[in-house]
């Protein structure tokens, strides 16, 4: 298989995944906002809006508007930090936990469907050659 055939597939995969999760989300979480949920939840620590930079390949801009539309919809609330005001922390609201758990079982679903095409041990291959090209 080329390059060009992986770039084809991963895109076409990618793809269907994109619009099975907006789908499934909609309407009250959309892809990028069960992304940032998920990430908040899955950190042992506190997260500052610049923390998700990094993790959403996105501008400082971007993130203060998809958590302005988080905070506007009740799913995370924004707090100053007590000794240093200039810093603000992320904290998911039981209703932002509640919609990243919901989400976690539609990607659940989503990937279940996907695996079960190849057998149990193609599965278990297909996660460990992954691994090796995502850590590589």
């Amino acid at each position: 298989m080329s390059s060009e055939e992986f770039a084809v597939l991963w895109y076409k995969l990618s793809k269907e995944y994109k619009i099975y999760m907006e789908q499934q989300l909609a309407p009250h979480l959309t892809e990028g906002q069960f992304n940032v949920l998920d990430y908040l939840q899955s950190q042992d620590t506190q997260l500052k809006p610049s923390d998700l930079l990094e993790h959403l390949a996105t501008t400082p801009a971007a993130v203060t508007t998809l958590l302005d539309r988080m905070e506007k919809n009740g799913l995370i609330e924004r707090q100053r930090d007590q000794q240093d005001r200039r810093i603000v922390w992320i904290h998911l609201t039981d209703k932002g936990i509640g919609e990243c758990e919901r989400g976690s079982n539609i990607r659940e679903q989503f990937l279940q469907q996907c695996l079960n095409r190849i057998s149990s041990h193609n599965q278990q291959l297909f996660i460990y050659l992954l691994g090796k090209v995502s850590n590589g």
